[in-house]
């Protein structure tokens, strides 16, 4: 990891925008966990990788990671990221987009440097997964009618399919066997589902984890899994309200409090805490399909950790 920071630090670099490794350093250095770049790491050394490939596929899975938050943050018009002011309220949208489409066009160097066609292939079709997630989101997202199967897809897109790409690219760079790659691939595919509906469930559980204030979705009017249980157990006066505050965004002094009561009341936060500890789990069955070696077992722990933020 302190191979990829220094790589990351050198390729944000401008010389003649001084404004890009500004923005850039504002987000990657407030923190985060970096588990995206973590699993292509160990994925690689997991399966037998012994060249440094792998650091350049680690910078350029975080460097389209941090492309898409500083886009979210202009589409969902946040002022707080990781619990710091985000970038588009520091300086501007336009910086934002810019400066992300600068981190996006970084990440597919560091992949072709590496010389890989497939690699390039995954990561790019990930991108293009995250944008499409996205776009579903804005158009299901203040929709009652948007249900789990549609939630899922949104899921997968915007958050899954970056944690799969991750994971399954440190299996290509090493050369793996393709029944290692398909395990890779499965497992980031329920890390990332399992990491999002936790995300989605602190939002009313409330937690530092998430640098977000508790209702940040509700006031955004994001229709994420919790909401989703519950709209499908509504009566017709509690449909209405998320109808009105959701759908039409007409939001009243104590309305977070009743979506919270309303939340409790048909068991929506904790259902989505057992659907979240689901996916962990099948993550962690899909390293069964790998070699047993402590990084294995690093995976398997980084599974456990996602879920134990509500836990």
């Amino acid at each position: 990891m302190d191979a990829v920071n220094a790589l990351i630090k050198t390729r944000m670099a401008s010389e003649h925008a001084p404004r890009i490794p500004q923005v850039t350093a504002h987000l990657i250095e407030a923190g985060g966990k970096r588990i995206r770049p973590l699993l292509t790491l160990a994925a690689a050394r997991l399966c037998g990788h012994d060249g440094d490939q792998h650091i350049k596929l680690a910078a350029a899975v975080e460097f389209i990671h941090t492309a898409t938050l500083l886009h979210d943050d202009v589409v969902d018009e946040s002022n707080q990221r990781r619990g710091r002011p985000t970038a588009n309220l520091l300086w501007d949208n336009k910086s934002s987009i810019l400066v992300g489409d600068y981190l996006l066009a970084r990440a597919f160097t560091l992949m072709v440097e590496t010389g890989s066609l497939r690699v390039l292939d995954i990561l790019s079709a990930a991108s293009a997964t995250i944008a499409e997630g996205e776009v579903l989101q804005l158009t299901a997202a203040q929709d009652l009618a948007t249900d789990e199967p549609v939630y899922l897809k949104i899921v997968r897109g915007k958050t899954a399919a970056l944690f799969s790409a991750a994971t399954e690219v440190g299996g290509v760079v090493a050369r793996a066997p393709e029944d290692q790659i398909d395990a890779l691939r499965d497992y980031g595919d329920a890390l990332g589902i399992s990491f999002q509906m936790v995300d989605d469930l602190l939002d009313y559980w409330g937690s530092d984890a998430t640098g977000k204030n508790v209702g940040d979705d509700f006031r955004e009017r994001k229709l994420t899994l919790p909401v989703i249980k519950a709209v499908a157990k509504a009566n017709v006066e509690e449909r209405a309200f998320w109808a009105r505050t959701i759908e039409k965004g007409d939001q009243r002094e104590g309305d977070l409090n009743q979506a919270l009561a309303l939340l409790n009341k048909h068991n929506a936060l904790r259902d989505t805490r057992a659907e979240a500890l689901r996916w962990s789990e099948t993550a962690k069955t899909a390293l069964t399909r790998l070699p047993a070696d402590p990084i294995r077992d690093l995976l398997g722990d980084i599974a456990d950790f996602v879920v134990a933020r509500v836990s």
